[in-house]
């Protein structure tokens, strides 16, 4: 515990360093696929949102978002997200998974991470 602790302090230098650490936090695959459903909640909301014509507040959009990932994190990760240290990362990291989660390769993903442990 006390090393994952430190881990959420460190200051990561690329992307590609914090990575690994944003696998780790997502570590079940309820937290992965409540972060899709999220995340495609608000890109239906943003497209919701542009097709009324009210695309000025798409900024909402996050707000399901973020409450549908951050519940996975409290409730079945038992962590804190990653937003609250590294929000632009986890942003990111957000995006990268939802790609590979919708390309099938996820598993191949956290296959090489694991194996780099």
């Amino acid at each position: 515990m006390a090393a994952k602790l430190r881990m959420t302090d460190h200051q990561f230098k690329s992307f590609s360093d914090f990575w690994p650490y944003y696998l780790g936090e997502h570590s079940k695959p309820a937290t992965r696929v409540l972060h899709c459903l999220g995340t495609l909640a608000a890109i239906s909301l943003v497209i919701a949102l542009i097709a009324i014509g009210r695309w000025w507040l798409f900024p909402l959009a996050l707000i399901p978002g973020y409450v549908v990932a951050w519940s996975a994190h409290f409730f079945i990760e038992k962590n804190r997200p990653a937003t609250f240290t590294h929000p632009l990362w986890s942003f990111m990291g957000d995006w990268k998974m939802l790609a590979l989660i919708l390309t099938g390769r996820l598993k191949t993903e956290t296959a090489v991470r694991n194996r780099s442990r």
